[in-house]
């Protein structure tokens, strides 16, 4: 018999967890909807979904210490995977009408409004995927739905050996920005694959096969 991999998602307030919590059950995970230290250690992944603006997600995950949560987990070498802007809470800060809001770190760089005539970008969007991409295994011409304005719009991590290069998935809407994020135990998409469709479903399957 197969064993499903466990799943935290942590709730702290966003918005679009019980879509997220319905996509990773379908994908092939037991999920539990928690904000419980010891249950967010425990689950052979967690998840973190992320609607709104960064300024109030952060405020929101600092209001149940998720960062700590996060920090520990991937100190530990344990599998998180965010999305929107669960994904953008990744970097070093956000900067939403000429204000800036400090992020969890985890990644180089700010995440700015895009440059585009027509925002939010919403709807059916392309990815470009690097070769060796593991989430994208299987998908790689598939569509997926991105709503947003704001994005991570340069990459500027530097790795250091031994440590492998980061996959770095992009897409474009009035010029490149990152749409996906594979880097050791910290995945994440700033797509919502729970909107996605069967291509979200396999990408969440292909996490989840990593657990």
């Amino acid at each position: 018999m197969t064993v499903r991999p466990t799943v935290a998602v942590l709730d702290y307030g966003s918005g679009n967890v019980h879509s997220a919590v319905k996509a990773l059950e379908l994908a092939g995970a037991d999920v539990e909807l928690t904000r419980d230290r010891a249950r967010v250690q425990a689950a052979d992944g967690l998840f973190v979904p992320g609607v709104g603006a960064f300024g109030a997600v952060m405020s929101q995950l600092q209001s149940v210490r998720g960062g700590e949560m996060i920090d520990r987990r991937l100190a530990g070498g344990r599998p998180v995977m965010g999305i929107c802007v669960g994904m953008q809470v990744f970097f070093e800060g956000g900067v939403e009408r000429g204000a800036t809001t400090g992020g969890l770190g985890e990644w180089p760089g700010v995440v700015d409004e895009l440059k585009a005539e027509v925002l939010p970008h919403m709807g059916w969007n392309l990815v470009d995927a690097p070769e060796g991409s593991v989430l994208f295994e299987g998908v790689r011409d598939e569509r997926f739905y991105f709503v947003h304005s704001f994005a991570a719009q340069a990459w500027t991590l530097d790795v250091i050996r031994p440590f492998p290069e980061p996959h770095v998935t992009w897409a474009d809407h009035g010029g490149r920005f990152v749409a996906a994020v594979e880097n050791g135990p910290l995945w994440a998409t700033q797509f919502h694959p729970e909107k996605s469709g069967q291509p979200g479903i396999r990408l969440l399957s292909n996490w989840l096969r990593t657990l």
